[in-house]
């Protein structure tokens, strides 16, 4: 079972997953980046560009998932280098010092609380978060297009892309293209006709919407809404 809960850490959500059965499950891309414990061990989800799908591994999950853009600063990794993959926090920072977090979140009343502290601690000793990167994430789930966000924020396209691979994993047109996806995903969810998710999210037609989610969900819409409950 999945739960999750805001965390005291802003934009971040603390989850738990305790699979009920044995099976792959399926991760769609978010623009975010994770940390992550699993049977003891600190581990790190860089931002997709597709679905992850997990092996038949058993076993709880636990992790914080970080606003978009701003995991890099707290992990002191751009995103780019961590884009599809999921690593070992020792293979970014030296393994004692990972060995020593691993036992105090594994000493924790459960892994997921006893992360979020390990995330509140190097927030704190971190520069607070670009607001820039903020700007670029609202206006782009809002639907705002690329160039025009970069014109708000007095950014070349060049200027914009490299920000954003820093920060992201990608680039702005590939954000925006997850997060349209998110919001699609969100409203056909909720029973909206297909045809009216793609008008009311942006998509030329039902066919770029059903494109879309095949290319970054790797499912048609009408399987994976019905794999995900």
């Amino acid at each position: 079972m999945y739960v999750e809960r805001a965390s005291r850490l802003a934009g971040a959500v603390v989850w738990r997953n305790a699979p009920e059965r044995d099976g792959a499950a399926r991760v769609l891309p978010d623009g975010c980046m994770d940390l992550l414990w699993h049977e003891g061990r600190l581990l790190v989800a860089g931002p997709d560009t597709h679905a992850h799908v997990t092996d038949a591994e058993n076993g709880a999950w636990a992790g914080v998932r970080f606003y978009p853009g701003t995991a890099p600063a707290l992990l002191g990794v751009p995103a780019h280098e961590l884009r599809d993959r999921r690593v070992e926090l020792a293979d970014l920072w030296p393994a004692a010092e990972v060995r020593r977090l691993a036992a105090r979140v594994n000493a924790a009343p459960d892994p997921a609380s006893g992360l979020e502290d390990l995330a509140l601690r190097q927030a704190a000793g971190a520069d607070p978060p670009d607001p820039l990167l903020r700007h670029v994430v609202t206006a782009l789930d809002a639907g705002r297009p690329v160039a025009a966000t970069a014109d708000e924020l007095g950014l070349g396209a060049r200027q914009l892309h490299r920000r954003s691979l820093t920060a992201f994993g990608y680039g702005p047109k590939t954000l925006a293209r997850i997060l349209r996806l998110r919001r699609a995903l969100a409203l056909a969810r909720d029973g909206v006709p297909f045809a009216d998710t793609a008008a009311r999210t942006g998509y030329a037609d039902q066919a770029h919407l059903a494109r879309d989610v095949r290319e970054l969900a790797g499912l048609p819409l009408g399987e994976l809404l019905a794999r995900r409950g």
